[in-house]
C-alpha cells in the first residue's frame, strides 16, 4: 500500500472511533451568520508552554474580490484584494494568523527576538466590535461584525499521557503559563487591564491534539488525532484510538496539546513533548 493510502486510512479510522464513543463534541463558534457574510471571528490564541501570543481572524463570504477589517476605533487593520487568476475565480474564506511574539524577554533565545508582553498585546488589540467588509464580483458589499474580548480562559495544567491505557488527561488551570502567573493576573485584574481572572473565565470547550513530533514537510505530520470536547465534562480525559496508534510507525515521537476555549473563542494551549509511542528500540533523544 502506498503512503497516502495509509495516511488516509488512519485518518478515517480515527474519525470513525470518535463518532462511536458517544463523547459530546463542541464545534467552533465563529459568528455565523455574520451580517451579510457567512461567518467571521476574531480571537486571541496563546501557547502558554512556549510563551507566545497572537491574534487570529476569519472571514467567509461568497465570490469575494476584496475583504477588509476595521478595529473598534473604525481604523482599517487588514485588507486583501484578489488579483489576476484569483480575480477571475474569486475567493471565499480568509483565515489569518498574526505572528506570535514571545510574551517574556526571559524566553528569548536570540538577541533582538521580538517580545510583546500580555499587557502590551492587549494594549495593541482593543476589545470590542470588529467590522469586516467584503466586495463581491457583482459589486455587492457584504458586511458583518464580531466581538473580541479579554476573557482569557486559564491554561490547562498537569497534562499526562498514560501509555498503558492510551489516555490523555489534564486539569483546569489557574494561570497563563509562561505568559502570566496567578499573582500577575490578579494584579492585571486590579489594574483594570483584564475584566476577570482567567481562572474565573468559563471554559466552553477543550481541544485536544495528539500528533507526531516531526520536521515540517514530513508526511507523518499529517496524521493528527484532534477532538473538541464540551467544557463542562467532569472527567477531563480522552482516549487516543487504538486504530490510530496502530497506524503510526514503531518508535514515533509525539507531542500533545490541550487547549481551553472560552470568552468568544479565545484559546490558551498547553503542550507536552517527548512522548514515545509504539516503542520498540526507543525514540533516540527521548528521555
Amino acid at each position: 500500500m502506498n503512503e497516502q493510502y495509509l495516511m488516509a486510512k488512519a485518518l478515517f479510522r480515527a474519525t470513525a472511533v470518535i463518532a462511536v464513543t458517544g463523547i459530546t463534541v463542541t464545534p467552533a463558534t465563529a459568528t455565523e451568520p455574520c451580517g451579510d457574510l457567512g461567518e467571521c471571528k476574531v480571537l486571541i490564541e496563546m501557547n502558554t508552554t512556549d510563551g507566545d501570543i497572537g491574534l487570529h481572524f476569519l472571514v467567509d463570504g461568497d465570490d469575494l474580490v476584496k475583504v477588509e477589517g476595521k478595529n473598534p476605533d473604525g481604523r482599517k487593520f487588514f485588507k486583501a484584494d484578489a488579483k489576476k487568476e484569483l480575480r477571475e475565480q474569486f475567493f471565499t474564506e480568509t483565515f489569518v494568523e498574526s505572528a506570535e511574539p514571545l510574551c517574556r524577554a526571559e524566553l528569548a533565545e536570540e538577541e533582538g527576538e521580538e517580545v510583546v508582553t500580555l499587557e502590551e498585546f492587549l494594549e495593541r488589540w482593543a476589545p470590542g466590535t470588529y467590522v469586516f467588509k467584503g466586495k463581491g464580483d457583482g459589486g455587492e458589499k457584504p458586511q458583518g461584525e464580531t466581538e473580541l474580548t479579554y476573557d482569557l480562559p486559564a491554561a490547562p495544567m498537569d497534562l499526562m499521557f498514560d501509555d498503558v491505557t492510551d489516555v490523555i488527561s489534564w486539569v483546569a488551570g489557574d494561570d497563563l503559563g509562561e505568559c502570566a502567573t496567578n499573582a500577575e493576573l490578579h494584579e492585571l485584574v486590579m489594574e483594570g487591564v483584564l475584566p476577570r481572572h482567567p481562572e474565573d473565565v468559563l471554559v466552553d470547550a477543550w481541544e485536544v491534539v495528539f500528533e507526531p513530533d516531526v520536521d515540517d514537510g514530513d508526511p507523518l505530520g499529517k496524521l493528527k488525532f484532534t477532538i473538541r470536547l464540551a467544557g463542562d465534562i467532569t472527567t477531563k480525559a480522552v482516549t487516543v484510538p487504538t486504530e490510530y496508534l496502530a497506524d503510526l510507525p514503531d518508535d514515533t515521537l509525539v507531542k500533545i496539546e490541550v487547549g481551553a476555549i472560552g470568552g468568544e473563542d479565545n484559546a490558551t494551549f498547553t503542550e507536552i513533548f517527548d512522548i514515545c509511542v509504539n516503542e520498540d528500540e526507543g525514540c533516540g533523544d527521548d528521555d
